[in-house]
């Protein structure tokens, strides 16, 4: 059976921990930090896990090959 082709957009937003907790980072962070307080800006930094099964269903789809190591 042949490779699922994996969807490099999804691929380069949404993270795996080691858990296998699927994880991505907040928008929004890449222009217009100057009028943005520091709280704020650290913030950015963070991820965020993905809680919807829905959500999580569809990257597992379009990323299949997310959690493996390289």
């Amino acid at each position: 059976m042949p490779k699922i082709k994996t969807h490099k957009a999804t691929a380069k937003r949404f993270k795996r921990r080691p858990s296998g907790l699927l994880v991505r980072q907040k928008g929004g962070s890449s222009h217009l930090r100057r009028r943005k307080s520091k709280r704020t800006k650290r913030m950015y930094d963070r991820y965020v896990k993905v809680e919807e099964a829905a959500s999580v269903k569809r990257v597992g789809r379009l990323a299949p090959y997310l959690d493996e190591k390289k």
